[in-house]
Formats: structure tokens, C-alpha cells, sequence
């Protein structure tokens, strides 16, 4: 068994297929939550889950491809499984929770129902347009079909591939992060904080001050709403194409590379969440 990779690509469906496409999104979103209601319900009168067998069954009254159907399911089984994990380790939970449109944002092709030649074949929905920037390496393993908050379309494969050793006989560095600097090396160097988000500030602001004036529920509030999420977008792909980078660059350059034990997601929670990466 090799590496296990995420390969990412723009789709450029029609009109027609964008519809199909939210379609099957709001399927999986009512799938999901008729599942869980059933779910809960079962454990109401019998203390006990329902199987997977008796799951798979529910969700063959969908228009969805089979695969896709039984996804929802094996991802509600899941979110079960950890529910159960946390309530036995003395965790206080309770059940998932049903999801809006807003919160199903994917759908799954666990193995079957798609084909990658020049367009992205999807049964049910047919060829799409897409922007294939590098060459996937490895046997494909799954379709992940995701929808941002801007309204775009990405189709997500993963692959498992045999991975090569490449030596590298650089020096070795040790890395702590910082705040004013996003990270300063050993070797006395620092890598600069570009801050993406200060720059981006004033920009969201009034975005969200426009998004603030529209009436609930209006086509002028939905533009606003998209504005607000397009500029988020922008600034997380600023953000992932500078670390990209600099990662890059430091993989290449040194053969071992040291950090500190830092609690990031902690630091993300104080006031300095504004420069933390």
C-alpha cells in the first residue's frame, strides 16, 4: 500500500448541471436527516442503533446514485461511532445534528459512478467541463464532488500511489513560530507574517456592513451574502498558497526539520487569533 493523496480541480458545470448538482446536494441533505430521525427514534424505543444493513435499506427510496445514498449513511454511522467514543471517555454529547443546505456542502462516490477522461463523467448528471492543472498520480479510490460558499464547484479524487524517497542532504533546522514573524529558524533567519487578514479587514467589514442592510430572505441579500464569502475565499487562498509555499521551500532546502510543540488551535482562541496561521 503506498500514500494515500488529495487532488483537487475546478468544475465548470453548465446551467442545467448546476441544478443537478444543488440537487443532489439537498437530497443528501433531506437523506441525512430522515436518516437521523430514524436513527433516533430507533434508539428511543429500543436503546440500541439501527445496523447498517437496516440504514442501506432506508436510503434506497432516493433518487440518488446507490454509492452516494450509502455514504450518507456510512457517514451518519460515524459521526454515531464517535458520539459513543466520547460519552464512554466521560464526554457530555448529545446526538449529530440535522443539517441545513448551508451545512451539506459534498457528496461521495466511494468507487463507482464517475469517469475521468477530458470531462468529469457523473452517472446521473453526465459530462462535465474540468480544469485539470496537473496529472493525478495513483489509482483513484473516491470522488469527493464539494460546492464552497461561493458557489463554485470542485471535484476532490484520492489516490493511492507508491512514493519514491527523494535524498535530500541539506542541513537540519529547527522552527518556532512566532507572532510578529510567522516562524524564525535556527539558522538566525525569519519568515515574514504577511497578513493577509489585516489587509483583507476593511474589505470584510464593509462587506458584512452590506450584508447587514439587506432585507432577510432577498435576492440583494443573497448578492451580499455571496460577496461576504467570496472575499473569505480569497483571503484562505491567499493564506494556503503563501504556507504552500514557504513549506515547499523549506522541504526542499533542509533534510530534517524540528517544531516546537505549540498549541495552535489553543493560540487561535485569544486575542492574537487575528496572526495566527
Amino acid at each position: 500500500m503506498g500514500e494515500i493523496r488529495a487532488w483537487k480541480y475546478r468544475l465548470y458545470p453548465s446551467k442545467s448541471q448546476k441544478e443537478q448538482l444543488n440537487n443532489y446536494l439537498y437530497t443528501c441533505k433531506n437523506l441525512w436527516n430522515s436518516l437521523l430521525e430514524y436513527t433516533k427514534m430507533y434508539y428511543r424505543e429500543t436503546k440500541k442503533f439501527p445496523s447498517r444493513k437496516e440504514l442501506y435499506k432506508l436510503t434506497k427510496e432516493t433518487e440518488l446514485f446507490s454509492q452516494i445514498a450509502q455514504n450518507v449513511a456510512d457517514k451518519l454511522i460515524k459521526s454515531i461511532f464517535f458520539m459513543i467514543k466520547k460519552i464512554k471517555s466521560g464526554k457530555k454529547v448529545g446526538f449529530p445534528r440535522f443539517k441545513s443546505i448551508e451545512r451539506m456542502k459534498s457528496f461521495v462516490y466511494p468507487q463507482f459512478g464517475f469517469k475521468l477522461d477530458n470531462k468529469l463523467v457523473l452517472s446521473g448528471i453526465g459530462a462535465i467541463s474540468i480544469k485539470k492543472h496537473r496529472q493525478i498520480r495513483g489509482e483513484i479510490k473516491t470522488l469527493t464532488v464539494k460546492k464552497s460558499l461561493s458557489g463554485k464547484f470542485f471535484a476532490i479524487f484520492t489516490t493511492d500511489f507508491e512514493t519514491t524517497k527523494v535524498q535530500n542532504n541539506g542541513p537540519k533546522i529547527g522552527i518556532d513560530l512566532g507572532i510578529e514573524h510567522l516562524a524564525y529558524l535556527s539558522s538566525g533567519e525569519a519568515i515574514e507574517n504577511p497578513r493577509y487578514l489585516k489587509q483583507a479587514e476593511q474589505k470584510l467589514k464593509d462587506a458584512h456592513q452590506s450584508l447587514s442592510r439587506k432585507k432577510k430572505n432577498s435576492k440583494n441579500r443573497k448578492k451580499a451574502k455571496l460577496k461576504v464569502s467570496v472575499a473569505y475565499e480569497k483571503l484562505a487562498n491567499k493564506r494556503r498558497d503563501f504556507l504552500h509555499k514557504v513549506s515547499r521551500s523549506l522541504v526542499d532546502k533542509y533534510s530534517l526539520i524540528a517544531l516546537e510543540n505549540l498549541n495552535v488551535a489553543g493560540l487561535a482562541r485569544t486575542y492574537l487569533a487575528k496572526n495566527v496561521y
